[in-house]
């Protein structure tokens, strides 16, 4: 999936970059901050997903970052769950690059290139 979502954002004109897990996340944001979005998976190692989003959102360094769930957690309730704990957009698989635009404008993040 990382690959995948990597993909379409360095298509669409995102410098990008990677974590294995949630913990990883959390440094490869801090050792690269500003960040302008995060796109995680509710199903990571170490620190899931859901997790993630609560840590970033308990730091008001990271007000400014938006974040999204790209997931195959398809539960209304973890939707709910994860717009609560303030992720700002939510893409379940399978999703396409269309999709991902569209999502992301929906937070106001517009695509350099599509």
């Amino acid at each position: 999936m990382r690959m995948i979502v990597g993909k379409i954002l360095t298509e669409i004109g995102f410098e990008i970059v990677e974590a294995g897990d949630g913990q990883e996340a959390l440094t490869v944001l801090s050792q690269n901050w500003p960040i302008d979005l995060a796109m995680v998976d509710w199903n990571m190692p170490e620190l899931n997903g859901f997790e993630f989003v609560k840590a970033v959102r308990a730091e008001s360094a990271y007000d400014e970052m938006k974040l999204m769930m790209v997931t195959t957690e398809s539960e209304i309730e973890q939707v709910a769950q994860a717009l609560e704990a303030g992720a700002n957009e939510y893409a379940m698989k399978p999703f396409t690059k269309e999709v991902i635009l569209e999502k992301l404008s929906l937070i106001g993040i517009e695509a350099v290139q599509s």
